[in-house]
């Protein structure tokens, strides 16, 4: 079967398991405190330019989410996210599980504060307009006091929809969130392919100088598991730790995380790696466009999404693996494909073979 279901359907990237193998026996400390994670930690604050940042390493994507983001808030408070965001509907109520509500901000609200109201640029996004707008209506209602705060803000980089938001639209959501002394907060996941994407204005550099707190996913750029949490200004929050373990968070041999990101921040390997994924993206709408696929949806990231009939969805299901996605309308679905750092040509090669071999 060929997949490509998504970015994490293979183990880690070769060097990482070298470094596994050569340092299995080397005696260290635990909780993040070896030499290994204190090594990566250096690499990444030279990487984004922040002597002063604060690191630490947890282990999935949702673990993050809901150790953060619980960090960041007084029991009274909520974190505002896109309706379509991770946290918003894929993380099983892991927020909300904290005691924090998730204050959705819809996607129709964004379109309509984009000026454009272009779907491809406001999809999966908080447009700043639309931030704006929330936070104006919230306390102007006189009954605020009664509701949850918008305590912090969730946004992700690329998106759930591989979208990507630009260096003006980061500054604007940054200046809000300073104006209103709530956190913005950036779920790297993939951050690795929205830096490789051909059309991205944003650096790490700049997320960095952008955000309160953001993560550099692992787990689907080439480690086995791992998300390494960056406060960029040195302003983790009090007793992190602490507050990681209470959250049965804290890795005992955090020596895991710190040798794969050291790895991964050794002569840009992050970087390279994710612009595989970025590059094999681009030649598998190329060979789905060459069989009469298009794309659903405008992504410049290594996620690709199409709308097929349910019969043509069926039969490519018995070769290639890939997600459904959402249900078009009765006869339509649509579904996404996923490239990654260890996708191949030789995959999409076998692709272009096994689409001729359907349609033909």
């Amino acid at each position: 079967m060929l997949s490509f279901e998504n970015d994490y359907n293979t183990g880690a990237h070769p060097q990482i398991l070298a470094r596994f193998l050569e340092t299995n026996l080397v005696p260290q400390t635990g909780y993040g405190n070896d030499e290994y994670c204190t090594s990566a930690k250096e690499k990444i604050r030279a990487a984004i330019g922040k002597p002063e940042a604060d690191i630490f390493f947890l282990v999935g994507g949702t673990q993050t989410n809901a150790v953060v983001i619980s960090s960041l808030l007084m029991p009274y408070q909520g974190v505002i996210a896109a309706d379509t965001g991770h946290v918003s509907v894929h993380e099983a109520g892991a927020i909300e599980h904290t005691g924090h509500k998730v204050l959705v901000i819809p996607s129709s609200s964004n379109a309509a504060a984009d000026a454009t109201a272009n779907p491809a640029g406001t999809a999966g996004k908080i447009a700043p307009a639309a931030l704006r707008a929330y936070l104006e209506a919230y306390y102007a209602d006189g009954n605020y006091e009664h509701m949850v705060f918008p305590g912090a803000v969730y946004i992700s980089h690329p998106t759930e929809l591989g979208t990507l938001y630009t260096k003006a639209e980061l500054t604007a959501l940054h200046e809000i969130c300073r104006e209103y002394k709530i956190p913005l907060f950036l779920d790297g996941a993939r951050l690795g392919y929205g830096l490789m994407s051909k059309v991205t204005d944003v650096t790490l550099a700049d997320i960095a100088e952008l955000t309160d707190v953001f993560y550099i996913g692992g787990t689907k750029v080439g480690a086995i598991c791992g998300e390494a949490v960056v406060f960029p200004n040195g302003n983790m929050p009090a007793h992190f730790l602490t507050h990681v373990k209470q959250n049965g968070a804290l890795l005992a041999k955090g020596r895991l995380l710190g040798i794969q990101f050291d790895t991964l921040f050794t002569d840009d390997l992050y970087l390279a790696i994710s612009k595989n994924a970025i590059d094999r993206a681009a030649e598998l709408v190329e060979v789905m466009a060459k069989h009469g696929f298009a794309t659903h949806s405008d992504s410049p990231t290594n996620q690709q999404f199409f709308a097929v009939s349910n019969d043509m969805m069926v039969r490519l299901a018995e070769r290639v693996a890939f997600s459904f996605w959402e249900n078009l309308d009765a006869d339509h679905t649509v579904i996404r494909f996923v490239t990654s750092w260890a996708t191949t040509k030789e995959n999409i090669e076998e692709l272009d073979q096994i689409l001729a071999e359907i349609t033909g």
